[in-house]
Parts: C-alpha cells; structure tokens; sequence
C-alpha cells in the first residue's frame, strides 16, 4: 500500500494519542477515516482537527464506540460503512488501549478485567468485525496496537502489569498466528502488529478516567491506598521519588506529577509514533516497533530471554548496547 489517498480507515481510540494523531495524519494524506473512542466528545475534537487538514478527497466521522463490548463494535462498524456509503474498509487501526489492573494479586477482579475486555477484547472484536470488509476491499490491512508489555510483562522492578501485559501478549500472539491465517484464508488481507515503547499519551489519565477514578486532586485516602500501597510506597521511597513522611497531599501531587512527566517528558510524541506506524504499513512490515527504547528492549529479551525479569542483567546490556551505538 504505497499511498493512503482515496482508502478509508477506522482508527479506534481516536479521541487522543496516537489514535488522534493516526487519524490526523491519515486524514491529510486524502484518507478518508473513521475515527471512534469511548468519549464522544474527544473524538469528535479529533474529527475537526483532522478535517481542517484534511486532503480534497478526505472524508472524516467521528462515533462513540466502547470497544470492550461487541454490540457497539457492530454498531461501530455499521454506522463506518453507511455513513461513508462504503462496502469495504481499507484499512483498520485497533490502537484503543487503557492501563489498570497491575497486580493480579492485589487489584480488584472488576479492574482487572476491564484493562483486559478493551486492550484484548477489543482488539478480537474489531478483527471479528471489520475482517470482512476488509476482505471487500482486496488490499486491506489490518493493524493491532500492542506494547513493548507485549513481550515484556512488567513495567520494572516493583511495578507489575499483569492485566495490560496480558493482553497486549494476546494481541501480538494473535496478529502473529493470522499471519499464515490470512496467507491461506484471506490473502486480500495482511496484518501488522505495533509495539511501541514509552509515547507521550494521555494514557495514564485515560485509565483512570475508565476505571472511574477522580484526578489525583480528588481522590479520597481509600483511592490512593489502592493505588499507592504500602509496598509501592517503600519502593517510591528507596527511589528518593517519595519522603518517608509523606502526606496524602504528598502522594497526590506525585500522581500529577507522573501523569504529566509521562505525557511530556517521553522520547516520543504521538505524532512521531504515527508517522513510524504509517511508514511501516506502508513499507509492508507486519512487525512495528515504535521508539528506540522498544528496538533495545526488545533486542535484550530476545538476546536472553531467561534473563528478561533479571533486571540488573537486562539493563546492563540495554546500557551497553546503546553505548556502543552512540559510538
């Protein structure tokens, strides 16, 4: 697919991040896109600003989809086809994601699963949906979003992410499997799956906000006990990220503070990510790492995969690695 120009897109979680940013960037090359997230209104801000660079032949909708729940992906992906007169879609983009969840042991079973129904679920739904359309189109493309947690499952020492790396594991295990999948059942369809490290998203604010929790400011003493155990405490404290005595307060303005330091402070923006992404389908790769801190990570796991949770072992040779590369 050498050009985007006079295909149409679906990009779920499109209402900021990379999805906002996809559909941007899709948009001014003469994509037409239809662009869908779980809050309505940033998905339609999303709409207007890609409409206003948008190319001549571009069309761009914007609809409320939950993505975790089947019925509203197949309204989702009706309402695609109808309000863009289309019997195919070129191109489907499955970047929906939300963090929470993290620890298996500790964190409710509701949270749990609600990280797991929208970063796999719905990944599995919108394939379910929009394969045949995709079939239609004789040169479709279908692309999942994973994470470097989709080879690595944790976060680092003392910060496990079970929920989120369990299904981002699921997603690039299933784009791999319906590789030979789509070879011999569909070869009108190819798939490619994404794995990007550390992006500038409003995803850490976005979980929250899925997972019903009030911003930091807000929260009750309950919440941040949920958040912040007493474990995570002493391990923020040894990092010299938190003071022994901390307050309540204290514990708030952190969150804030690592909100906004992950939103402003990563080596990537939304829109470099888009923009590898897009290179890579349209290059033809099935396998997008975005970043450079996902191509080091994940040449140390595959260099040593027993060493992968060894992580005085794995950084190391991260370090090392990208010293030598520095020259």
């Amino acid at each position: 697919m050498d050009s985007f120009t006079g295909k149409l897109a679906v990009v779920t979680g499109g209402g900021s991040g990379m999805g906002r940013e996809l559909v941007r960037q899709l948009a001014a090359e003469g994509c037409s896109v239809a662009a869908c997230d779980w809050h309505p209104d940033a998905v339609e801000e999303t709409a207007e600003l890609a409409r206003a660079g948008a190319g001549a032949s571009a069309r761009v909708t914007s609809h409320a989809c939950d993505v975790s729940v089947e019925e509203q992906v197949l309204r989702f992906r009706d309402e695609v086809l109808q309000q863009h007169s289309a019997a195919h879609v070129d191109l489907v983009f499955s970047n929906a994601g939300i963090g929470g969840g993290a620890s298996f042991v500790r964190d409710s079973r509701e949270e749990w699963e609600r990280t797991f129904a929208v970063d796999w679920w719905g990944v599995y739904y919108c394939a379910r949906a929009f394969l045949p359309p995709l079939i239609a189109s004789g040169d479709g493309v279908l692309v999942n979003t994973s994470s470097v947690d989709g080879f690595w499952a944790t976060l680092g020492p003392g910060m496990p992410s079970t929920s989120y790396a369990t299904a981002k594991f699921a997603v690039k295990g299933f784009s791999e499997a319906l590789i030979e999948d789509l070879r011999v059942n569909a070869p009108q369809v190819r798939v490619a799956v994404v794995m990007p490290g550390h992006v500038g998203t409003d995803i850490i604010a976005n979980s929250r906000r899925a997972q019903g929790l009030p911003g930091p400011e807000a929260m009750s003493h309950e919440q941040l006990e949920e958040l912040i155990p007493a474990s995570a405490r002493a391990g923020l404290i040894r990092a010299g990220l938190l003071a022994a005595d901390a307050s309540a307060d204290d514990l708030r303005q952190l969150l804030v503070r690592i909100e906004t330091d992950f939103r402003e402070k990563a080596p990537l923006t939304p829109a470099q990510a888009a923009t590898i992404i897009l290179d890579g389908v349209r290059s033809g790769a099935w396998r997008i790492l975005v970043g450079r801190d996902a191509g080091l990570l994940d040449e140390a796991v595959r260099a040593r995969p027993e060493a992968a949770y060894d992580y005085q072992d794995l950084f190391g040779r991260i370090r090392a690695t990208a010293r030598d590369a520095a020259g």
